[in-house]
């Protein structure tokens, strides 16, 4: 065994080893959001595994492509050299972690660490790092062998080319069809059945006009968990009335959960249906709601507006899948913009052809995976002359179209995170501290605002990092990133990758969890309650950040 851990060791490339441990180094650095000692562990150990590959892939090309190579004493100084300087740097960065961890934290309004414990970091990158090049040692023995195979009737060289064609094909097929389509299977079905398990304390409701009701067309039990948290959620009528000090109507919202129709259209005809059964288009104000991959949407962004309009209000969503929004991003992203299109298409449909004094102001809405979906409902309706009154999208992924244009656009000198675009008549953006409110930009008839967090990895997050500083770490940085986040090639990109899943991890306010501040601020100036004041805004501020600080 001990033969076989030498033989192993010996057999290492020295390139590697230099490049993969400045790799490690630097994976160790802040990005967005804090990490634990495991996911960053795992973390450092692709990246050393990363940087080993490459290493040996520059030895490997410097000696296929017959460069000189240093003499043999120089080459005997040299590699033990570079392991231990690239040794000395991981220590550095080792000793540096948990200030660099903190320095998150303490902008997160997070407790601080006090060790990011180095030895489990390392043992678990150590574990990670040899599983990996141990596989790819496997791939590269398989290459090998079909080289030799190939020698026999091509060159060498050519050989050589087409060996390793052969076999990533071989690799990427087997991985795609044996790996990624069981997980995803398996995933699939956990968070179907989690989609169907009921909460404690969300009964069918009784009232006529909620969904799920007996009076309802939308059966109850096809309803999933998200779903009936959200026609079970939100203010009653009395604590509006308790909040505005008038009399208020109970707040209408409209939910056709996945199991309920087979296809996207049929939901989103019978989520029209319901709307007319409850007489939603009488209200004053509603809002075609996009959800979530889990079907989820946010109770501060919902809440908000049903305060502000006193319950004058009715929100619509069909649900079109229960997998977490990173996963499906990465599975099926246009589920969000099928089913957005679907619904609007429906009610926006309907809506034209009321008189325009007899309908409700009409609104788009989606976070995450929603916002992405809602944002391409708009497409139907930009040629059009009978617009609809604006949007409130937050966090929008950073496949988002309509958001990557209008950050490319924005005005010189103003922030990738916090963007101005032309005079802000249409569109605006704003973080933590409102940036909404400037006397000197009038909106016009159309409001659109995006609520996005300069640390939510959902945004920034692109593949362009691999080998490009992103235009959201130049200059002057948001609020909430540590100054210590540099960029490096691959290794940010690993970051803030493996930031992805960790997103909502952090208190709300920050990354990927979005505050009830926030919308309230948004949610005023895109659809002006009336009657509203500064000390109403205080009141419900602190009303909603409260209860919804835990979720």
């Amino acid at each position: 065994m001990l033969d076989s851990l030498k033989s192993y060791g010996y057999s290492l490339s020295y390139a590697g080893l230099f490049f993969g441990t400045l790799f490690f180094a630097a994976s160790l650095a802040p990005s967005l959001l804090p990490r634990g000692f495991i996911l960053q562990g795992l973390l450092s150990g692709v990246a050393f595994t990363t940087g080993y590959g490459l290493g040996s892939l520059f030895a490997w090309l410097w000696r296929y492509l017959e460069l000189k190579e240093p003499a043999g004493r120089v080459n005997t100084f040299l590699h033990p050299a570079m392991v231990v300087g690239a040794g000395l740097v991981a220590f550095i960065f080792l000793w540096r972690a948990s200030i660099w961890q903190n320095s998150i934290r303490s902008l997160m309004q997070m407790e601080p660490v006090a060790s990011a414990h180095p030895w489990r970091v390392g043992l678990i990158a150590v574990a990670c790092s040899v599983f990996l090049i141990s596989f790819g040692r496997i791939l590269l023995w398989g290459q090998k062998l079909v080289a030799k195979k190939l020698d026999q009737l091509l060159p060498r060289r050519v050989s050589i080319i087409i060996s390793v064609f052969a076999v990533g094909l071989i690799v990427f097929s087997l991985t795609e069809r044996i790996v990624i389509r069981n997980a995803l299977r398996v995933a699939d079905t956990a968070f179907a059945e989690l989609d169907e398990r009921v909460d404690e304390g969300i009964s069918r409701p009784s009232i006529s006009s909620a969904s799920g009701s007996p009076q309802s067309l939308v059966d109850w039990d096809s309803i999933g968990r998200r779903g009936k948290n959200f026609i079970k959620g939100g203010p009653a009528r009395s604590q509006l009335r308790q909040f505005s000090g008038r009399e208020a109507k109970q707040p209408l919202r409209v939910y056709v959960g996945v199991r309920t129709r087979e296809t996207l259209e049929e939901r989103a005809k019978l989520a029209l249906q319901e709307l007319k059964r409850i007489k939603a288009f009488e209200r004053s104000v509603l809002v075609v709601a996009t959800p979530t991959g889990t079907g989820w949407l946010d109770p501060g962004a919902v809440d908000s507006l049903e305060y502000l309009h006193n319950g004058d209000t009715a929100i619509v969503a069909i649900q079109y899948s229960y997998l977490p929004s990173w996963m499906t991003l990465l599975v099926d992203p246009d589920r969000s913009r099928a089913a957005a299109q679907a619904l609007f298409k429906q009610v926006y449909g309907y809506w034209t052809t009321l008189p325009k004094n007899q309908r409700p102001r009409l609104y788009l809405h989606g976070l995450s995976l929603g916002a992405l979906g809602s944002e391409a409902s708009t497409q139907l309706f930009l040629i059009l002359d009978d617009l609809v009154h604006g949007a409130v999208w937050s966090g929008p992924p950073f496949p988002s179209s309509l958001w990557s244009a209008a950050i490319r656009s924005r005005n010189p000198g103003s922030p990738a995170w916090l963007p101005q675009i032309a005079d802000g008549a249409m569109i605006r953006f704003t973080g933590q501290h409102n940036s909404l409110t400037d006397p000197a930009r009038k909106w016009g008839p159309v409001r659109v605002v995006y609520i996005q967090y300069a640390s939510d990895p959902m945004v920034f997050f692109s593949p362009g990092m691999l080998f490009r500083k992103p235009d959201w770490l130049r200059g002057s940085r948001g609020p909430d990133v540590s100054p210590y986040f540099d960029w490096y090639p691959v290794i940010s990109f690993l970051q803030v990758g493996f930031d992805l899943p960790n997103a909502t991890s952090v208190p709300r306010g920050y990354g990927h969890n979005y505050s009830a501040s926030s919308y309230i601020d948004a949610w005023i100036e895109v659809t002006q309650p009336p009657g509203w004041s500064h000390e109403d805004t205080r009141r419900l501020k602190k009303i909603l950040v409260q209860k919804h600080s835990g979720q």
